[in-house]
């Protein structure tokens, strides 16, 4: 608070107070009053008014300088009353009183959101559980009898968006949800190889699989649906050329375990590699591709994080991209372990 915006607030009553010191001066010369005796009762005056301003000003100084730096230094602003002293003048105590009465109103209507998010977050997955059950019977009809390709295509690309937003609406409380522990990367990669292996046999894409024999600490739930996006987005933009890959490979280093994910797909341009993992973001390829929602790599990347792992692209348009997945060693890890 400073003390020019203080005066300048004050500009009126400061103004009234000096017109009746005229005024007072006026009518003491018009009784021909001593000057000595005029000149120490507008001093008297002057003082004491001056007094009462300068001690009206700190007190409120020190109280909002406190509000402001308080609200500077707490991460949950809305938490400041709990740091404040009782203020010493009326207009404090309005204030305290209003901001209380602001936040009581903002918690309760923050409460009654979280409760009908949290309802809603529970309807979806039941919803979602309830869907997978006709899906995979679907699945299994269309396996067992010779349906038309772009049948069991569909109903693929129906079971990827149903699984997306279940683990969508996980991911915001993910850490109730997964459970790290040792984890074989050759059965999770076996694991998402079959599940895919319709859709890479479609767009021919030869599924290599190099030196995984190795055991990571992850959760193999999150980390399987984590690679599932990945290798889905590698088909979904596979270039039109024979010999097209998807390449799994691992890289073992003393502090670290890189999973390795290349394809020679269409690439991603330069100038959207910076976004990949932004939600929503589809960049070049997404606007091309009609399939693209981007919130695959969103939802990989917001896992990774949470999961304590590391998650880069690299990217030459029209040659390749690369997907690293780092997973560390550390102390973390081993009490977990």
């Amino acid at each position: 608070m400073k003390l020019k915006y203080y005066l300048k607030d004050k500009l009126f009553e400061i103004t009234c107070f000096f017109i009746s010191i005229v005024m007072i001066l006026l009518i003491l010369f018009a009784f021909k009053i001593n000057y000595q005796v005029i000149i120490s009762i507008i001093s008297i005056s002057i003082i004491t008014y001056l007094s009462l301003l300068l001690f009206d000003y700190f007190k409120k100084e020190r109280f909002y300088t406190d509000l402001l730096a308080n609200i500077e230094t707490l991460d949950k602003s809305y938490l400041v009353l709990e740091t404040l002293n009782k203020p010493e003048f009326y207009e404090g105590e309005l204030l305290v009183s209003a901001v209380y009465e602001i936040n009581k109103s903002m918690n309760e209507n923050i409460n009654m959101i979280e409760t009908h998010l949290k309802d809603f977050k529970e309807y979806i997955e039941m919803w979602i559980h309830e869907v997978k059950i006709p899906l995979a019977t679907l699945t299994l009809i269309s396996n067992n009898q010779q349906c038309d390709k772009k049948i069991k295509r569909e109903l693929k690309r129906l079971e990827d968006c149903v699984e997306q937003v279940l683990y969508y609406a996980r991911s915001e409380n993910a850490e109730k949800d997964y459970l790290i522990k040792e984890t074989d990367l050759s059965k999770t990669i076996k694991n998402i190889g079959l599940k895919n292996m319709d859709n890479l046999i479609e767009n021919k894409i030869n599924y290599i699989v190099e030196n995984i024999n190795i055991k990571v600490l992850t959760d193999s739930k999150w980390l399987e649906f984590i690679l599932g996006q990945i290798i889905n987005n590698s088909i979904k933009y596979k270039r039109k050329i024979k010999n097209s890959y998807i390449k799994i490979s691992v890289k073992e280093d003393d502090d670290k375990t890189t999973l390795i994910v290349e394809d020679n797909g269409i690439g991603i341009k330069k100038s959207d590699l910076k976004q990949v993992f932004d939600k929503s973001f589809t960049g070049e390829n997404g606007r091309n591709v009609n399939k693209s929602t981007g919130m695959g790599l969103y939802i990989a990347k917001n896992m990774c994080e949470k999961l304590g792992h590391k998650i880069e692209i690299e990217s030459v348009y029209n040659e390749y991209t690369k997907v690293y997945i780092t997973f560390a060693k550390n102390k973390y890890y081993d009490v977990l372990k």
